[in-house]
């Protein structure tokens, strides 16, 4: 069994052509890693997310063993009972990772990059992973994108909607009748029928 306490993040980064102002972390779907989803955009768009100002940060989860492969070791941002919507989620693989995750907005905040100049975001269960490190850890961060993800349908995250005042102020986010900026469009899965 993996220790993840022990567990530091390896990192592939997109280094900004000039002076460093603001971030964004990608993170990967399941089974792949910082450097493959760097390919892979760089393969879609032909040049890398490159800006004159912004570090890109692609960060890889560890290798661990994964539920739904019959144990068998992938590199995965949390477990997972099974892959559906219609089970539990597995908070505490998604808590655990959120700590380490929150290492890398630790390592930014030191480079003198505040958090309103942060966007988090990922790919499948990279985007699942992002929606819960900032909607439940990191509200301040300034943006969140989410690429062909899910969430369990009794998620924590949508407690986080529901619930926190902070939500009413988080851009970007639309739910049931409000909505505001469209960088995230976050549907509930009662409303994906409408």
């Amino acid at each position: 069994m993996i220790n993840m306490a022990a567990v530091k993040l390896q990192k592939s980064v997109v280094s900004q052509a000039g002076k460093h102002t603001a971030s964004v972390i990608f993170l990967h779907g399941s089974g792949d890693t910082g450097p493959g989803l760097r390919s892979w955009v760089l393969d879609v768009l032909g040049q890398n997310l490159a800006f004159e100002n912004i570090r890109v940060i692609y960060p890889t989860a560890p290798l661990r063993p994964y539920t739904p492969m019959r144990g068998a070791p992938s590199h995965v941002w949390f477990d997972r009972h099974k892959i559906s919507q219609h089970c539990p989620e597995h908070l505490e693989s998604i808590d655990s990772m959120c700590d380490h995750l929150g290492d890398i907005v630790q390592d930014e905040l030191r480079a003198g990059i505040p958090k309103h100049r942060m966007v988090i975001g990922g790919f499948s269960m990279g985007g699942a992973m992002a929606l819960h490190l900032v909607c439940r850890h990191h509200q301040d961060i300034a943006g969140i994108f989410c690429l062909s993800s899910f969430l369990n349908k009794d998620s924590a995250v949508y407690q986080f909607f529901f619930v926190s005042p902070f939500s009413l102020s988080l851009p970007a986010v639309c739910r049931r009748n409000v909505s505001h900026t469209l960088p995230l469009l976050l549907l509930e899965p009662d409303c994906r029928e409408r």
